[in-house]
């Protein structure tokens, strides 16, 4: 079995790390193609020995560009490397432009899809992420989830379950692993020093790179506005070069730069941001992957967002949306700052992400399906069975399993009376409504 790997940005690397750790452990071939679209020093081949995995077999090196040429040129140079390698599934992570032509260019070609973090949604289609990865789960053949809630949303759009395989998020394996690396290479004490701010007990760390943030006036000022008055925090600001312009557009770095208690340096390598996040008390971000990190790491974050398509950090305890409002910024720092007992709750939040096995679970169902003839997709032989949707409430004890086996059918949705149930194969059905086909 083959196994190909499309990624181009770091946190694509970071995540998928434990899997083609995982990959390689197991001795399985695969074949990790980078499209290069974010090309620096740390994405060379620097960066994959840092995370001690292999560099990749192929670099398209697309560069930066339009949405619509970048992805127009990674589609082109995957098809190349997808039609010479041939391999019998391709993973893609996430939500990126690669994502996207990856999934689109493997499944065009009859090779199935493995969408690592799929059913994630922010249900914000201003979001070019949201319009990835609702195309990648579209194309996708095989879903590695991290949540029942993102299953439920693959569940809703009609995906079967029969797909679907409830891992864990990789990020909790790369936490952990990538934490002994940086402790092994003694990162923690050199990268800490390295910031030369006498009380590392009261660290917040800020991150700030969205566009409906860094390129809105308005919201931008609101949030440095609440900065400002966080006077009892270190503030670490690791700034985006494209935050860092659109301040200085705006004529607001001079004045943030100035302030004491705000530290702003130089992007940090993803070893030394790791340690920094993980030294933290609070962590104030717009990005999707932190709030993981966060409660990954168990550390309070406080999401510069309206929306989210990690729900479940905030459901669990661990995250609060504060958008860009000043006071509601202030108020949660503030009251995680000087209230302990709320603190302690945030820190203990439980992580849904699970245990940090999500990458063998993730290669056991490759595997499984592999060992089944499961990954060839063909045309089919058979004229095309029909099928009826249909809803009802059972009254009766039954498993989802057996009551499919019963009437021949595959069950899509559960609901008992007050929320979504993920329909596990040994789940009773009895008290609840079901929505599922049956086939004739």
């Amino acid at each position: 079995m083959k196994i190909a790997i499309v990624l181009g940005t770091r946190p694509e690397i970071i995540k998928m790390a434990p899997i083609i750790d995982e990959i390689e452990k197991r001795g399985l071939d695969s074949c990790i193609i980078h499209t290069g679209q974010h090309y620096d020093k740390e994405m060379s081949d620097n960066f994959f020995k840092d995370l001690e995995i292999k560099s990749p077999d192929y670099n398209i090196h697309v560069g930066s560009g339009s949405h619509g040429k970048q992805t127009g040129l990674m589609m082109q140079g995957i098809e190349e490397v997808l039609l010479d390698e041939k391999p019998d599934i391709v993973l893609v992570q996430g939500d990126t432009n690669a994502v996207l032509a990856g999934a689109l260019v493997a499944s065009k070609l009859h090779i199935a899809v493995g969408h690592v973090e799929a059913g994630l949604r922010s249900f914000d289609i201003t979001m070019p992420e949201e319009l990835n990865r609702m195309a990648a789960d579209a194309c996708s053949f095989m879903y590695f989830i991290p949540t029942k809630e993102s299953a439920i949303n693959l569940l809703a759009e009609g995906i079967s379950r029969k797909k679907l395989f409830i891992t864990g998020n990789t990020v909790v394996d790369a936490c952990f692993r990538h934490l002994e690396i940086a402790k092994k290479l003694g990162i923690q004490e050199e990268s800490l020093a390295n910031l030369n701010i006498a009380d590392m007990d009261n660290i917040l760390t800020l991150t700030m790179h969205r566009a409906e943030n860094v390129d809105d006036k308005d919201r931008l000022i609101s949030i440095i506005e609440a900065l400002k008055q966080l006077t009892d925090m270190n503030i670490v600001f690791p700034i985006h070069p494209r935050t860092k312009k659109t301040l200085e557009n705006f004529g607001l770095f001079e004045e943030l730069n100035e302030l004491s208690h705000i530290h702003i340096i130089k992007p940090l390598g993803y070893l030394d941001f790791l340690v920094l996040t993980s030294c933290s008390s609070l962590i104030l971000t717009d990005s999707g992957g932190l709030q993981e990190e966060a409660i990954t790491l168990d550390v309070p974050v406080l999401t510069l967002r309206y929306n989210t398509e990690r729900p479940e950090t905030v459901s669990a305890g661990g995250n609060i949306l504060v958008g860009a409002n000043k006071k509601s910024i202030l108020d949660n720092a503030n009251k995680i700052i000087n209230d302990a007992e709320f603190a302690n709750k945030m820190k203990n939040a439980e992580n849904p992400y699970g245990d940090g096995d999500a990458a063998a679970k993730t290669i056991d169902a490759i595997e499984e399906a592999y060992d089944k003839g499961l990954l060839n997709i063909e045309s089919p032989e058979n004229i095309m069975h029909s099928f009826n949707r249909r809803m009802m409430k059972v009254n009766y004890d039954i498993s989802v399993e057996n009551f499919e086996k019963d009437e021949n059918a595959l069950v899509h949705l559960v609901f008992d009376g007050d929320e979504m149930i993920f329909p596990e194969d040994d789940l009773n059905l009895k008290g609840m409504m079901i929505s599922y086909d049956i086939y004739q």
